[in-house]
């Protein structure tokens, strides 16, 4: 009678492991997936973050230009670089973290809407060869920015997805922060109201 409980027992606590290490290599690789779909992210961000200063450069070199503008400018990419050395490490774990770096990467895309909606005012900077160039590597930018964040929240929703399904989440509570649930990217606010159109 003693050797068939303790053969259950034993075959209980070997199937009990073996499904805790595939959690456990399963939370793992998902987590390595956002961490590396973040980096992307970041990397969409720098290449903006890099073209600003050869947007104002060629902006304040072709026109004598809304300094407020520029300044807006320069100092919103100044905050987004301040955020994202703090925040590198911090914010696929970091709900608050993740919104810390939106905050200031939304402040920066509206300063450059700014100033490519004041830029209008400028045939003479609108005709140049290098404001135009860069025109369009900030709207490749951006469009890549967009599908970047899109990759990074299907990252997150498929970790958090298997993290929170059972019984992963009975292993994944044992380890605390190391599988903290993902934060995801959201609109900005006022993104859902339609602008106001007047002719």
């Amino acid at each position: 009678m003693k050797r068939p409980l303790l053969l259950a027992i034993a075959v209980l606590a070997v199937v009990l492991g073996l499904t805790g290490v595939s959690s456990y290599n399963r939370l793992v690789r998902l987590d390595q997936a956002v961490k590396g779909q973040w980096g992307q992210v970041e990397n969409a961000y720098q290449r903006r973050a890099d073209l600003v200063p050869n947007l104002v450069a060629t902006v304040k070199g072709a026109a004598s230009f809304e300094r407020e503008t520029l300044t807006a400018v320069t100092e919103a990419r100044a905050k987004v670089g301040q955020v994202s050395t703090q925040a590198s490490e911090q914010v696929v774990n970091d709900p608050a973290a993740l919104e810390r770096f939106q905050r200031a990467q939304d402040s920066l895309s509206s300063a450059l809407s700014r100033l490519l909606v004041v830029s209008e005012r400028y045939p003479d900077l609108k005709a140049t060869a290098a404001f135009r160039d860069l025109q369009v590597q900030l709207e490749g930018t951006e469009n890549r920015i967009a599908v970047e964040r899109m990759r990074y929240n299907q990252a997150a929703q498929e970790f958090n997805g298997v993290r929170d399904s059972f019984p992963t989440v009975l292993f994944a509570g044992l380890f605390h922060d190391r599988f903290a649930e993902k934060a995801f990217f959201k609109s900005q606010a006022g993104a859902a109201t339609a602008p106001e159109v007047k002719f």
